[in-house]
């Protein structure tokens, strides 16, 4: 199946790595427009690059409500439409409810919680005019299950959770076709949680073979991502809304069994 999002317009935040970049490579090989966003010109500009003159790069600070302004205003008028919106862009920062401070715990809810509100503000009467769309809000895991290490991240991505179910009711009351809906993704082989775990456990993710990294962690690829929120992006999940759904190799089901260890080459 091809062009599975064919005409649609998206702004895709954290594009310039991970599960962003990835995204911006499904949607617009599968025929939208992207817009894809980010605080890192430089990686940002790369991933453009290489997806050709599908996507258009634009420096955004999700905390920055001018600059949401401005980046909803670009797409209406290059495009003259908005179809789909994936609040992606996010920031984790170790630390329990102890160790925690209050600068850092605002920081994580600016970008995490308030970016994600701060988008779908200004999306959603973008998207009426447009007659409909779907917002994808990247929530995590975290927001499910307790990660004592992360309490700032962990909440911040329970308000994602809770703020896309009462969008999406909000949407259905008003009688607008938006979807709102929340993915939950668990370990991914990206560059933040590579950082991550260096940071905890001097493990250099970025070096290991990806069999290894997916075998010996369990951990998903941004592709496991992008291709559920290219379905969420999609008319393919039309009945889909206010869900919040696990990519997370049944980490949500219960502790996996140990995975065999990949063989030495």
């Amino acid at each position: 199946m091809t062009g599975r999002v064919e005409g649609k317009v998206a702004i895709v935040t954290g594009g310039a790595s991970g599960i962003g970049a990835e995204t911006c490579r499904r949607l617009a090989a599968e025929g939208a427009r992207v817009l894809t966003t980010d605080v890192n010109a430089k990686l940002l500009a790369e991933v453009a690059a290489g997806i050709g003159d599908r996507a258009e790069p634009l420096i955004h600070d999700v905390s920055d409500e001018g600059r949401w302004r401005e980046i909803v205003a670009h797409a209406l008028d290059r495009f003259g439409r908005l179809d789909v919106l994936v609040n992606n862009a996010g920031i984790a920062i170790q630390g329990t409810i102890e160790e925690t401070s209050l600068e850092t715990w605002r920081r994580i809810h600016a970008v995490n919680s308030e970016g994600v509100f701060l988008g779908c503000k200004h999306a959603i009467p973008a998207m009426r005019a447009s007659g409909g769309g779907s917002i994808v809000n990247v929530s995590s895991l975290a927001a499910l299950r307790g990660t004592p290490i992360y309490a700032a991240y962990s909440a911040s991505k329970g308000a994602v959770c809770a703020l896309t179910k009462t969008i999406a009711v909000h949407c259905i009351e008003r009688g607008d076709a938006i979807r709102c809906n929340s993915i939950h993704p668990g370990g991914v082989n990206t560059p933040m949680v590579h950082a991550l775990l260096k940071q905890g456990t001097g493990l250099d993710v970025a070096a290991m073979d990806p069999v290894v990294v997916r075998e010996n962690l369990g951990m998903g690829d941004p592709a496991d991502i992008a291709n559920l929120i290219l379905f969420l992006a999609s008319d393919e999940s039309g009945y889909v809304n206010g869900a919040e759904l696990c990519v997370d190799g049944g980490a949500t089901a219960g502790t996996p069994p140990p995975r065999p260890r990949a063989a030495a080459s």
